[in-house]
């Protein structure tokens, strides 16, 4: 028979400990109690068709009504006389729900971190309601994320590494792996000002809050003797962070950027020129050096409709940005090596010439056939040093 058991009464309860009801009462959510559960009995057929299983099933519901309440109706049948019927069943409190499922021991480790939240930074208890399941199962690191969010109270926006945050019992290995969840609680516990809103994310995380991160770095080859910032005679591969590259103002004419390392790397000597190695998407670095606009520019990315997204993003910082061997010819040349693009770019590109902007249509709706691309490493070098030579001719 479909009637509800003890055991559906649980289930039903279970549904409501899942979701976080039950624990977010107690950090100040809506009351749920007194609630009445589902509670599906006989129909007046079935009690005379099966009074002995409807009695057995009035048995095993009365048995186990410890921490749930019944209540009954009568009914009176033209054959078996009048009976009382369990019509509904009710939780009247809090520590009911919890008594049925077992959960009394989870909640008092709850009850435990709201009030210690309570008392020590109140601001973030509606995290606790919102997330109260999560936040249980961080019962044990909850001292230490209160004490990341009073330090960072007490230094806003504090210009240092998290290396260098210095909290008993709290290293930064632990602030690294949870902050995604400071996050959250810091957005609630600071002031505006010590948040800068424009950033976002795991990866944007200390500069949201003001922490110094690692500086983001930049790779470039000086491919001329004529522009060496060492006098060494040797290769000068440089790596800087971004703010010394924004401030080189280097002596050079052209500037390559490839996405490439061996391309970087076996990129031919020209005078007063340089190369650097891309970073995909990401020109953002890029962007801040302003003695770039009065270089002439030239982006080489893979014949693919990724390469011509990224040329089109890179634009977006220097327009006057030209590809190389990004051209139908050098594509037609290398047919052997076409390959697959797995997931081609699909959207319209509003910052490429017309002759760019024709290969990446075709490349895009497939004219040439299915997703293919020509990586830049497959390119023969003898056609980029042809390539070359005719640019620095021309």
């Amino acid at each position: 028979m479909n009637w509800t058991t003890p055991a559906d009464l649980r289930a039903q309860v279970q549904k409501l400990w899942d979701k976080g009801l039950l624990l977010a009462c107690l950090a100040g959510a809506e009351p749920l109690f007194p609630r009445r559960l589902m509670l599906k009995g006989p129909t007046s057929a079935e009690l005379a068709e099966n009074f002995a299983e409807v009695r057995r099933w009035i048995a095993r519901l009365t048995r186990e009504a410890k921490r749930y309440r019944l209540v009954w109706r009568k009914v009176n049948h033209r054959i078996l006389g009048l009976n009382d019927v369990p019509a509904e069943a009710w939780l009247d409190t809090l520590e009911d729900a919890l008594g049925l499922i077992g959960k009394g021991r989870e909640a008092e480790c709850f009850a435990a971190q709201v009030a210690l939240t309570g008392n020590r930074r109140p601001e973030v208890l509606p995290w606790l309601k919102r997330r109260p399941l999560r936040a249980l199962a961080l019962a044990d690191d909850w001292p230490h994320l209160l004490d990341i969010v009073s330090w960072l109270q007490c230094h806003p926006r504090p210009g240092v590494y998290l290396r260098q945050v210095d909290i008993a019992g709290v290293h930064s290995k632990f602030i690294e792996g949870h902050r995604v969840l400071l996050a959250e609680l810091f957005d609630l516990a600071l002031p505006p000002s010590a948040i800068e809103a424009a950033t976002s994310g795991a990866a944007g995380f200390c500069r949201r809050y003001g922490f110094r991160d690692k500086p983001r770095r930049l790779r470039f080859r000086l491919l001329g003797p004529d522009t060496a910032l060492f006098p060494t005679g040797t290769d000068q591969d440089v790596t800087v962070n971004h703010e010394t590259f924004a401030r080189l103002d280097l002596a050079v004419d052209r500037v390559f950027i490839t996405e490439n390392e061996i391309n970087f790397l076996a990129f031919p000597c020209l005078a007063r020129s340089m190369v650097i190695f891309g970073a995909g998407y990401g020109f953002d670095q890029l962007a801040e050096a302003a003695w770039l606009h009065g270089r002439e520019i030239y982006y080489w990315g893979d014949i693919d409709t990724h390469g011509f997204a990224i040329l089109d993003q890179l634009r977006v910082y220097f327009p006057q940005t030209a590809s190389f061997l990004m051209d139908r010819a050098t594509w037609l040349a290398h047919k052997p090596f076409w390959g697959e693009e797995p997931q081609p770019e699909r959207r319209e590109l509003t910052r490429l010439t017309s002759a760019e902007c024709a290969l990446y249509d075709d490349l895009r709706d497939n004219r040439l056939g299915r997703q293919l691309r020509l990586e830049q490493e497959r390119i023969g070098f003898d056609w980029v040093e042809k390539a070359l030579e005719t640019l620095y001719d021309g």
